[in-house]
């Protein structure tokens, strides 16, 4: 049994690897709060998050298609892959879309897929980095108002550094809740939820305390221009978006979530676009991504069929 969940630890930790930006990235590159303690943050909110609020979206995983532990494995591992390598190149991705790409192929191979539950993912997908914007859009808006009456540079700075905690705490649950059914949904029939979410949520801190920087520098610094609030209102309109579809059972991208959430928040302050390109090589990732996946997975299907002589 260890053996095939070993994939879903890999996948756990290239999800922590690359989702840690999504919560801290705008915080870490402002300098609000240092690196180190985001992690640590983020990796014990994450597992909180993931056991006590992942049951619904692992559910839904589970139900897309019914295949065994050898097509499970697979599917986190093609998917693990894909996240590996958009995370070397700097890239924020979404790991429902991987995991989702590699579950359709593995779920046609074995001959069933609910397409009503796919359908419904997508349309949240796309509908994810509009809440994010409006979110953090109208909460700058709102907040904004009573933070600039302040006079005191000091008390603004001891607000915005509890604040960072306090929303990148939330955040961070709000991650693990939402995305452990990435990791480990595709096991939960066989070896049941609540320890699928507990294996899901801690191989996601081990991803965030140990390879997390380099895609923060994408999400945190070549966007748009933030300032030290309109960079922890970023992070609450993510943080609200996630945890909506959170309760809801919806795996959605916390990477779709913050990029509309940074541009949302940038705009209601006034800044511009930094980088359309980055943009543009973010949203052809969320394209690609599960394409990859399902390709990665194929592969390693006919792999293991045609040179292990693998019988599923």
């Amino acid at each position: 049994m260890f053996f095939y969940l070993l994939p879903a630890i890999f996948f756990g930790w290239s999800l922590g690897a690359n989702g840690t930006a999504n919560i801290f990235g705008t915080a870490v590159l402002n300098r609000i709060i240092k690196y180190r303690t985001a992690t640590i943050i983020a990796a014990i909110f994450i597992v909180i998050g993931a056991f006590f609020g992942g049951a619904k979206g692992i559910e839904t995983i589970s139900s897309i298609s019914s295949v065994n532990l050898i097509f499970a494995s697979i599917s986190v591992l093609s998917s693990a892959l894909t996240m590996t390598i958009m995370t070397y190149l700097g890239i924020p991705v979404s790991s429902a879309q991987a995991i989702v790409g590699s579950i359709i192929i593995t779920g046609l191979i074995t001959g069933g897929v609910n397409w009503g539950i796919i359908l419904k993912l997508v349309l949240a997908w796309i509908a994810t980095p509009f809440g994010g914007m409006l979110f953090s859009f109208f909460a700058y808006k709102i907040l904004a108002i009573p933070f600039n009456k302040i006079k005191s540079i000091y008390v603004k700075e001891r607000i915005i550094l509890i604040s960072t905690i306090m929303i990148g705490a939330y955040g961070s649950y709000s991650l693990g809740a939402n995305n452990v059914a990435n990791i480990t949904g595709v096991f939960a029939n066989v070896i049941g939820v609540k320890l699928a979410a507990l294996i899901g949520g801690l191989s996601i801190a081990l991803g965030v305390l140990t390879y997390s920087y380099k895609v923060m520098l994408t999400v945190g610094s070549q966007i748009i221009e933030l300032d030290y609030f309109s960079a922890t209102i970023a992070v609450l309109g993510e943080s609200i978006t996630v945890w909506i579809y959170a309760l809801l059972g919806i795996p959605v991208s916390t990477s779709h979530a913050i990029v509309g959430a940074v541009i949302g928040a940038g705009y209601a302050r006034g800044s511009r676009l930094v980088n359309k390109k980055i943009i543009l090589k973010i949203v052809s990732a969320w394209i690609n991504t599960p394409i990859s996946s399902a390709l990665i997975t194929y592969l390693i299907y006919l792999l293991l069929k045609g040179v292990f002589k693998l019988d599923f």
